[in-house]
């Protein structure tokens, strides 16, 4: 039996299998519900093909639409026009990832589809073999009954023409007691008959007759014997041999089918994920040196729109009004002298809420950590303090804080400020307390701008290894040997840095930002994106899970790793 199966087939189902009567009808009953089965799940692809397919179409349309009616349109100038032209590109790329969507769709609904149709051509065929067997048994079974049958009175007439040579009588109670199959029947029968061949015959003609009888018992005993030999010989190939085969090609139709429905179906529910998380980053992209759909709409400048609107309407015009009263005219007319003009700052004197901030030559973004903290000979960078302090007393309990990111013209302006000079920039102003965002932001861009990773890429791939291991305890004392080999500028930052996400751990309840949360933002952020694998290649985004773990690792056993016994208590 081991050998008529492949290793991965289940013995124990195909055993049971066969040691039941209704094997046959029981597997093709399963295969019938599968394709149902099979051909609904295709069924609802399609549709839902058609559904993303008709969404796309009609969101592409209305996105080109829209920009073209508006490009040919009076409508605003300057930053708005930028910003619509930008947010309906934004439209047609998703209307695009959902036309792809769709073709997926389809390809799947056709596959299983074709699946069904290959399971259900598999089964016809085996269905016929098992049939053709069942039905070569049978015949042989028939056979057998009709040869045993000739044999039972071929022997009954032998035995009525004894009792009448030894001038017995017929219904002697010895005769009527044999019972064969269908004994009394038969008998009855043989005997009415023998009565009548035998009356008035002579002895030689008896004797003749006996030696005919006997020819025709021997040839039908043989025909018997050779038929339960034939008909044992086919049941057991059936049973022993065929019937295992027969059950086996069923069976594998049942596992084809169900696997290859569950297997689309779980690629249905991931290509789900996929064009959801599609949509989020083209909304909202996760490198904010590209803006998203809100970016987009925030970059909207209305007063300088309506500057140089009124600039070029009134050097269109002339600056002059036919249609309105006159502002200027003869006194004796009743025209009032010109008001003078309010007074403005000039260029040489800014207003002190505006003034410009000078360079003072000290850099922080893009700078070597030692080479600035050697500089400005601190132990922890002051950027990194200045934003902490600031996050930490505006942004504890802010929703979703250093996931959500900040306005990008306004991190662009507060970057520039901090490294042009970081002393005189006022974090506690309204313009930056006021959202948080930007400044944890500034605080992300800042990380991912230095020349080597907090992580420095020389030890990249010792933290990897470090975080494969799925031993939590394993995992915690490789990372923590892993950390105190790094260069004291960022190991000192490290734990600056780790210490004040610890604080924004302690206000999950408030903030909904966990360890696993605040790892997956600062996991690329800390190692670096794009760092060389042992292949030489880039590898970053197949090391962001990995990334992420040593982060979440050491940020969850903050204190072991950083806070000594002295300074806890």
């Amino acid at each position: 039996m081991a050998t008529l199966v492949e290793p991965s087939f289940d013995e124990n189902i195909l055993r049971a299998l066969c040691e039941t009567d209704c094997g046959v009808p029981l597997l093709l009953d399963r295969i019938k519900q599968s394709m149902i089965s099979c051909r609904e799940a295709a069924a609802f692809l399609k549709r839902r093909a058609g559904v993303e397919d008709e969404y796309g179409k009609a969101m592409q349309k209305l996105a080109r639409q829209a920009a073209n009616e508006y490009a040919t349109s009076e409508a605003k100038a300057g930053s708005f026009v930028n910003a619509w032209q930008s947010s309906m590109r934004t439209h047609e790329v998703m209307a695009e990832n959902r036309i792809k969507f769709a073709a997926r769709l389809n390809e799947m609904s056709e596959e299983l589809t074709n699946l069904a149709k290959e399971v259900d051509k598999n089964r016809k065929t085996t269905k016929d073999l098992a049939t053709r067997y069942e039905r070569t048994l049978q015949e042989s079974e028939n056979i057998t009954e009709k040869a045993k049958t000739r044999f039972d009175v071929t022997a009954e007439e032998l035995e009525r023409l004894l009792l009448q040579k030894e001038g017995e009588s017929l219904k002697d109670n010895a005769m009527q007691s044999r019972s064969p199959v269908n004994g009394k029947r038969v008998i009855g029968k043989a005997v009415a008959k023998g009565g009548l061949l035998l009356k008035g015959k002579n002895p030689q003609n008896i004797q003749r007759q006996e030696d005919d009888i006997r020819a025709r018992m021997s040839t039908a005993s043989d025909a018997y014997r050779k038929a339960v030999t034939d008909t044992q010989t086919i049941r057991q190939e059936y049973f022993n041999f065929q019937l295992p085969r027969i059950l086996r090609a069923f069976k594998e139709c049942v596992d084809e089918i169900d696997l290859g429905t569950q297997y689309h179906l779980a690629r249905y529910a991931f290509l789900c994920e996929s064009i959801v998380h599609s949509d989020a980053s083209i909304i909202s992209p996760p490198d904010e040196n590209s803006p998203g759909l809100k970016a987009i709409m925030e970059s909207i400048d209305n007063r300088t729109d309506f500057k140089t609107f009124m600039q070029a309407y009134i050097y269109a015009h002339g600056g002059t009004n036919t249609r309105g009263p006159r502002r200027n005219g003869p006194q004796d007319e009743g025209f009032l002298p010109p008001i003078p003009p309010p007074h403005h700052y000039s260029a040489n004197s800014p207003s002190p809420s505006h003034a410009p901030i000078a360079d003072k030559g000290r850099p922080t973004f893009g700078v070597s950590l030692a080479e600035q903290m050697a500089r400005d000979d601190v132990d922890v960078p002051l950027i990194v303090v200045k934003c902490c302090e600031a996050i930490e007393k505006y942004g504890l309990t802010t929703q979703g804080i250093y996931r959500i990111g900040g306005t990008h013209s306004k991190v662009m302006k507060l970057k520039e400020r901090l490294d042009r000079d970081l002393d005189s920039v006022n974090l506690d102003a309204e313009e930056w307390s006021s959202d948080i965002s930007n400044v944890t932001s500034v605080l992300k861009l800042w990380l991912r701008e230095l020349p080597d990773p907090l992580f420095t890429s020389s030890q990249h791939a010792d933290f990897m290894d470090a975080a494969r291991n799925e031993n939590e305890r394993a995992r915690h004392i490789r990372l923590h040997e892993r950390v105190n080999a790094l260069p004291d500028p960022n190991y000192s930052t490290l734990k600056y840095l780790m210490g004040h996400l610890h604080k924004v751990v302690q206000h999950e309840a408030q903030n909904a930002m966990s360890v696993q949360n605040l790892a997956i933002v600062f996991g690329p952020t800390l190692f670096g994106q794009g760092q060389p694998g042992i292949n030489g290649q880039l590898n970053g985004m197949a090391d962001a899970s990995l990334q992420n773990k040593a982060v979440e690792t050491i940020l969850e056993h903050y204190t072991d790793i950083f806070v000594d016994e002295g300074e806890e208590a």
